[in-house]
């Protein structure tokens, strides 16, 4: 028979394995008498585990919930696990980062040396995103509540553009829904609710969310359009209402390796047409996004199309153009004033209309040059 203080580690881990255990498996299981599993019962709930027992032949054990937390027993990689899983939720924008990091040393304290130095060299730096405000943790367990509970939750919405000079008068919107799914997506947490006063489906952030209590009455689940939550809430990302698309979806050719470009792109498709030559199709909100998302890529671009995209490039063009030279008239200007530094305040005075005198007739000959061309293209 085993030592006392082993067969009580080996009992309670049975316990946490399943719900319920007869009395006589787990007799068998340790190798004992169903009266010795009796004693160790009870040494285990003298130390401050709730275990219920089932009367009558079949009886049987059960750790149920208590009103505070005993002991646990994890094997190797349940240790390693939770230990992971607590390194990774002091970057989880949840509003634990404080209480898992004392959790994390306090797993760590008790870890055999063989486990700790497994934990210690998994050293993983996350980046976090300044700009994502965190979820308030009671505020996360107050939408999970509500959500496990089916009830319906009221709570206030402050818009992140609202302002107290907004039409409606106040940052603040008040919601009814049906809560349904809690996500987290790029490093927030999100809601995905069905919205009663609007009567459609709404994704609210978490760290604009104030409920207010009490919940209820109870609802029936619906379905979320598309059947699974994870494609509904990427669709409504990319800003098309119920499609999994974007708005603006464009084809071109890029002078590069297929494999130098998939890396970067999360949602749209790759094709290999060639060692230095691949097919991008991709999506954005807007024309000029989409260009100038397909622009960062140090590549000639050969545009399939459509042709707004064509001439989404174009505008771009015209911008950067118009950029570019705007610089250069600076870098010119100053290097001019640089130059004349010492000459009295008259002759300054005539560079400086000089100069303006040459831009007006730059601008001149350029609109010029652009009716010549318009006449060219009317005439033909």
């Amino acid at each position: 028979m085993p030592k006392t203080s082993a067969r009580l580690l080996a009992l309670l881990s049975l316990l946490q394995v399943r719900r319920d255990w007869p009395g006589a498996l787990l007799a068998e299981r340790l190798d004992v008498s169903p009266r010795t599993v009796r004693r160790d019962v009870e040494r285990l709930r003298e130390l401050g585990y709730p275990i219920v027992a089932a009367k009558g032949p079949d009886g049987g054990y059960r750790l149920d919930a208590g009103t505070r937390l005993p002991p646990l027993l994890f094997d190797d990689e349940q240790a390693v696990a939770l230990a992971v899983a607590l390194r990774s939720a002091t970057t989880a924008g949840a509003g634990i980062e404080e209480a898992a990091m004392r959790a994390l040393h306090t797993v760590r304290q008790v870890m055999p040396a063989r486990l700790r130095h497994r934990i210690d060299t998994l050293q993983v730096t996350a980046v976090e995103r300044p700009a994502a405000p965190r979820a308030d943790s009671a505020v996360l367990l107050a939408l999970n509540a509500a959500v496990q509970a089916r009830e319906v939750l009221r709570f206030d919405y402050g818009s992140v553009w609202a302002t107290p000079g907004d039409d409606d008068g106040t940052p603040i919107h008040p919601r009814r829904v049906e809560p349904h799914h809690i996500v987290t997506w790029g490093g927030r947490w999100y809601l995905v609710a069905w919205d009663l006063d609007r009567g459609d489906w709404r994704i609210f952030r978490a760290d604009r969310i104030t409920p207010h209590g009490p919940t209820g009455p109870r609802f029936v689940p619906r379905e979320v359009p598309g059947g699974a939550v994870a494609l509904f809430v990427t669709s409504r990302f990319r800003g098309f209402d119920g499609v999994d698309d974007w708005p603006c979806r464009g084809e071109v050719i890029l002078d590069l390796p297929a494999a130098r470009v998939s890396p970067f792109i999360h949602d749209g498709v790759v094709e290999e047409l060639g060692p230095q030559r691949c097919r991008l199709t991709l999506g954005s909100w807007s024309w000029p996004g989409l260009a100038a998302a397909i622009g960062r890529f140090d590549a000639d671009i050969h545009v399939i199309g459509p042709p707004a995209l064509r001439d989404a490039f174009a505008q771009l063009a015209r911008r950067y153009a118009d950029a570019a030279a705007d610089a250069g008239r600076e870098d010119a200007d100053a290097a001019a004033d640089a130059g004349r530094e010492g000459r009295g305040p008259a002759k300054r005075a005539a560079a400086r209309d000089e100069r303006a005198v040459g831009h007006a007739q730059g601008a001149v000959g350029y609109q010029g040059m652009i009716s010549r061309r318009a006449s060219r293209r009317t005439s033909q």
